[in-house]
């Protein structure tokens, strides 16, 4: 299986305060590859690590290595809007630009150069097909985004990122502002969307990440305590800091 994302000894200092600690993985393409551990342990961190988020920080400092299909993601002259175009990154709240539910998902594509009104209508209901909205909102693509409902706002947000045709998509507890109906549709449509893109989720929700999540990583502190296919590490834990959580020992 292809590895997309490689980190090898990585390390991130917020000033004088370790938050990675010697973090090593792959992400293989075209999987699910779920963040679980309590709060603060570093796995939303990790994640913005992955397409430099955290550049917008004062005070961090890295060690070691993420290749993106090989390459080293922070050497000096990597394209940073480039690497975020490929990589890019749905929040825990949504967050739709305050304009109308077209104007949101042609914003990146405009922003990257596409003026053609054909094409650009083709993105648009591409994307939100992709994102499972389309019937939804197909009639009334003029009114603002505003008024969608939180799940289907969140579902926009996802739209908006296949807009632009990344590769891997990050999603840091995208269900968790969400009522169960909308969680169900996000978890259905991560499920449909694992098919063409690489997709890593943070989830605090251990049952989520057991449902649509093919590999699982859990950390604590900073470090990763334990990385595998999801079912090996639910059901048979190697290590004991990752049997306590899972069995509400702590966390």
């Amino acid at each position: 299986m292809d590895i997309t994302i490689k980190a090898d000894k990585f390390n991130l200092f917020y000033s004088d305060f370790q938050a990675l600690n010697e973090i090593n993985m792959d992400i293989y393409a075209r999987t699910v590859t779920a963040f679980i551990g309590p709060s603060g342990c570093g796995k939303s961190t990790f994640l913005r690590s992955l397409n430099r988020m955290n550049d917008l920080i004062d005070g961090v400092r890295l060690e070691g290595l993420i290749t993106l299909d090989g390459v080293d993601i922070y050497e000096p002259k990597t394209d940073v809007v480039a690497l975020r175009k490929r990589v890019g990154m749905v929040f825990q709240k949504p967050n739709p630009f305050p304009m109308s539910i077209y104007d949101n998902i042609a914003y990146g594509p405009r922003i990257h150069g596409l003026k053609d009104k054909n094409r650009l209508n083709e993105m648009v209901e591409k994307s939100l097909m992709g994102a499972a909205l389309w019937n939804e909102v197909k009639d009334r693509l003029n009114s603002p985004a505003l008024r969608l409902s939180g799940g289907q706002q969140q579902r926009l947000c996802i739209a908006r990122l296949l807009a632009v045709e990344p590769e891997v998509l990050l999603m840091d507890e995208p269900a968790s502002a969400l009522d169960p109906i909308s969680t169900g549709k996000i978890e259905d449509l991560i499920a449909e969307l694992k098919k063409d893109y690489t997709i890593i989720i943070v989830t605090h929700n251990m049952q989520q990440a057991a449902r649509i999540s093919d590999n699982l990583g859990f950390f604590l502190l900073g470090r990763l305590v334990e990385y595998g296919a999801t079912e090996e590490v639910m059901t048979n834990p190697r290590q004991k800091e990752t049997e306590d959580y899972l069995t509400g020992r702590f966390g």
